[in-house]
Formats: structure tokens, C-alpha cells, sequence
């Protein structure tokens, strides 16, 4: 299996508010839609996001945009006002996704 980083494929636009935090992704090239709903998942987000504390993931589609949005809930460390590290907020974090690694490959061979 061959995996690349998420962000060959698409580009992301984040967001906090409280403990909050959300994550649009947008592909970059409509064709790629497809593979990134079935490789960038509910699951896959939380797994990712575990190591700071996020507790739930809910994720939006937005075909005509080829975009999803993923709300991660109780990942910014108690939000902006609580939180030791502003650095770690909203922004910065939509480059933790964006270094997902997917297979390109997913999907494209189903069994006879």
C-alpha cells in the first residue's frame, strides 16, 4: 500500500470556539472527492486528534463545494481562555489533519 500525505489532495480552513474546534477540507481537485470522504473519516479524525484530549468527532459534507466540515469536540484544551498554549489553537491546527496519510489507492478495487 502507498499512502501521501492529505494535503497533496486537499486544503483546510479551521476554527475554535470554546473547546471547540472546527476543520473544513476542501479538495482540490473535484475528481479526488470521492477518495477523500471514503479515506478521511469520523474515526480516522479522532484517532488523530486523540493525543489532545478530543472526545467526539462529527463530520458535515458539502458536495457542491467537494469540502466536509469536522467538528472535534474538546480539543483545544479547555479553549483559548484556559488553555497554556495559544499557539495550539484554531489555526495551527488544520496542518495536524493536513498531515494525515491516506491511500490514493482506496476504493478503486472492488472484489468479484
Amino acid at each position: 500500500m502507498t499512502t501521501m500525505p492529505l494535503h497533496r489532495l486537499a486544503h483546510a480552513r479551521t476554527g475554535d470556539k470554546g473547546n471547540r474546534l472546527s476543520v473544513s477540507l476542501i479538495a482540490h481537485d473535484p475528481a479526488d472527492w470521492g477518495l477523500l470522504t471514503r479515506e478521511v473519516t469520523e474515526a480516522r479524525v479522532l484517532a488523530l486528534f486523540a493525543h489532545r484530549g478530543a472526545s467526539a468527532v462529527r463530520h458535515y459534507l458539502v458536495p457542491q463545494l467537494h469540502a466536509m466540515n469536522f467538528v472535534i469536540e474538546d480539543a483545544l484544551e479547555g479553549g483559548s481562555n484556559t488553555a497554556l498554549c495559544l499557539g495550539a489553537h484554531g489555526k495551527t491546527l488544520s496542518y495536524l489533519l493536513l498531515g494525515m496519510e491516506i491511500d490514493p489507492d482506496a476504493g478503486k478495487y472492488q472484489p468479484l
